[in-house]
């Protein structure tokens, strides 16, 4: 506009530019959606709910959650710690594939895809290679420091061991684990229509055997190899009853005087007449915050060996000829070298959650453990292949100047780490269709 001229504002600049009432209505359409989103995702979760109690499976549906809880749990943290970071995260999904349901807050799309195998956040910058917007660069992953990087790798696995705790933490405290060293009594039967030597010596149900002879049980085998042991001669046993230490004495009946169709050796083993159980005990809420870690310890230990094992020669060996001989692996020393596919998985969920919470939570607690443990496998696209490569360039950076691995080199064993995963996926999900494991919760 020249000097003195008088026209009015350029129009057609300020076109550009949203009013405030064109802004209150984008936002009022945005809200709407969410909430349309929100009511058409709440009948579909009422709808599998009712159907799910229609058919009767609602306590695993119930355990399937809490899986999808875990997956998602894991993302939130690797979501959360890149937000602390100020690092640009552009979506957080529940699945793979198509997108089936999802709503847009501030920068990230949150929502679900069609295939629930896993889930994943999307993080700009994640690789060397990736084209980020000039404006977004200073919030990409690959510009943080190796300190954020570190922790935003590391952070779905520590999520999984923190979950790992808190399931103990309510086992112990709430629910109770099995106590291997006493051994509990759940009835006391007749044999062969005659009382049992159990009842002559008063033994009750519910009375909790912690000692043999006075030596004090190591498992409930003890106690069983202690009677058959001693056909016609008296056997002491330790027991408490209503918070009381008693001790009773029973004479075992030789086995096949009372059932002669055992021979041989059996003929000459002691029996009572009792049915036996591992008593379940609960401990004290600050004795619970302590415990888990020497058992969450011990099962990492145990899990890292197991892994190690299956990738080494033999145990690739064992896995091809289980495949060979899929029979041989649904129960016993045969099951050790199998790993679990989403039907296998979901399979176990329901026999647990027919047996009760203890066993229900004693299988998160394994799932989460050896989720955290794999992940950390330094080896892309797993999160401890993350790490790996931002300690190497952690190492391979000088002052003021930062190193970037190529990307493209690591290409290839990405996609061979990815085959060897589908690998496993697509022969597990073989072996439990054709050949499911044997419940071990049974």
């Amino acid at each position: 506009m020249q000097k003195g001229d008088i026209s009015g504002p350029d129009l057609e600049g300020a076109k550009m530019i949203p009013s405030s009432s064109e802004n209150e209505v984008d936002l009022a359409q945005s809200r709407g959606q969410l909430w349309r989103n929100v009511a058409r995702a709440s009948l579909v979760v009422a709808g599998i709910a009712g159907l799910s109690i229609y058919l009767n499976i609602s306590k695993t549906l119930l355990v399937v959650l809490a899986l999808v809880v875990m997956i998602m749990v894991h993302e939130l943290g690797h979501f959360a710690t890149a937000k602390w970071s100020n690092m640009k995260v552009t979506e957080y999904f529940l699945g793979f594939g198509p997108r089936i349901w999802s709503f847009r807050h501030g920068e990230t799309e949150y929502g679900i895809k069609a295939i629930p195998a896993g889930g994943y956040v999307k993080i700009v910058g994640m690789s060397s290679v990736e084209e980020v917007a000039p404006e977004d660069e200073a919030r990409a992953y690959r510009s943080a420091s190796y300190p954020r990087r570190l922790a935003v790798s590391v952070a779905g696995s520590v999520m999984h061991f923190v979950m790992a705790y808190l399931i103990l933490v309510v086992l112990f405290a709430f629910v109770g684990v099995a106590d291997s060293t006493r051994a509990q009594v759940v009835s006391v039967a007749p044999v062969s229509l005659r009382p049992s030597p159990a009842a002559l010596g008063g033994v009750r149900a519910g009375d909790v055997i912690q000692s043999v002879n006075g030596v004090r049980l190591s498992n409930v085998d003890t106690l069983i190899t202690a009677i058959q042991d001693s056909p016609d001669r008296v056997v002491k046993l330790g027991v408490m009853r209503d918070g009381k230490n008693l001790t009773v004495a029973v004479t075992p009946v030789v086995a096949g005087s009372v059932e002669p169709t055992l021979s041989g050796g059996a003929a000459k083993k002691g029996i009572i007449g009792v049915k036996l159980t591992e008593p379940i005990e609960t401990t004290g809420v600050l004795s619970s915050l302590g415990r888990p870690f020497s058992v969450i310890y011990g099962y990492s230990s145990a899990t890292i060996g197991a892994l190690a094992s299956h990738f080494s020669p033999s145990g690739i060996k064992q896995y091809v000829s289980a495949l060979q001989h899929p029979a041989s692996t649904t129960s016993g020393a045969g099951a050790n070298v199998r790993f679990e596919s989403p039907v296998g998985i979901v399979r176990l969920a329901s026999q647990a959650a027919s047996v009760g919470i203890g066993a229900v939570l004693t299988l998160l607690f394994s799932i989460n453990i050896f989720v955290g443990v794999f992940n950390m496998i330094p080896l892309l696209p797993l999160d401890g292949g993350h790490v790996m490569v931002a300690t190497y360039e952690r190492i391979r950076s000088r002052k003021h100047k930062p190193y970037h691995a190529d990307m493209m080199k690591l290409i290839p064993i990405t996609y061979a780490v990815l085959a060897v995963i589908v690998l496993l996926g697509v022969t597990a999900l073989y072996l439990d269709l054709t050949h499911p494991l044997a419940n071990p919760f049974g």
